[in-house]
């Protein structure tokens, strides 16, 4: 083999390592870095993260009750005999949500009913709701003769929060106390006809 063949030659090998250096580069770098669909997914993520977490957190207290709970549901009796009357003002012993325990409230309606917890998934995608309290009687979709037993599988059409009307409820657990619309103050809000509270989650103003 010449010199000048042997120059040729390495010359050739030369080229050809370059360019598979040169190929290799830009695949190491993509699969070191995310695709742009990749990072749009981890960002819708960690927003699905963010309202997951601030449904949980309503799930569990905020329930992000609306500031005017509205007219009691038709249908509904008023309470021959209260404890509480309207324009009474109470301390509620409920925790339903964050500011709600000792606040100080006023009785804008009192009523005979079934009261209910429930679990739903909200209509509109929001995180399950667990043990959600209260919905009466008269906010059920043809619900039947009350009290309905614990794990019926019922339609709800009360509208206390986002996603709740039509949403498939399981009944948790019922009560047959006196139930109260209240205004009240938690801190963070203050709701008028606020929906529900119950005989036993109220005391008297001192």
């Amino acid at each position: 083999m010449t010199t000048s063949t042997v120059f040729a030659t390495a010359a050739v090998i030369a080229a050809a390592a370059l360019t598979l250096t040169g190929c290799a580069g830009p695949a190491e770098d993509e699969s070191a870095q995310p695709s742009q669909n990749q990072t749009q997914s981890a960002s819708s993520s960690g927003e699905s993260g963010s309202s997951s977490g601030e449904s949980a957190s309503s799930s569990g207290g905020g329930h992000e009750h609306a500031s005017d709970g509205g007219q009691p549901p038709e249908g509904i009796e008023k309470a021959s005999d209260p404890k509480f009357a309207v324009g009474d003002d109470v301390v509620l012993s409920a925790d339903h949500m964050p500011g709600m325990k000792g606040a100080d409230a006023t009785i804008t309606g009192a009523f005979d009913t079934t009261a209910y917890a429930v679990s739903y998934t909200p209509t509109d995608g929001g995180d399950p709701v667990k043990n959600h309290k209260w919905v009466v009687h008269e906010e059920l979709d043809d619900p039947g003769s009350a009290p309905l037993k614990d794990g019926t599988k019922v339609t709800l059409e009360a509208e206390h929060m986002p996603g709740m009307k039509g949403a498939k409820a399981t009944i948790d657990g019922s009560t047959d106390e006196t139930v109260y619309m209240v205004d009240v103050d938690t801190g963070d809000m203050t709701m008028t006809n606020h929906k529900w509270v119950v005989e036993d989650e109220a005391q008297p103003a001192k």
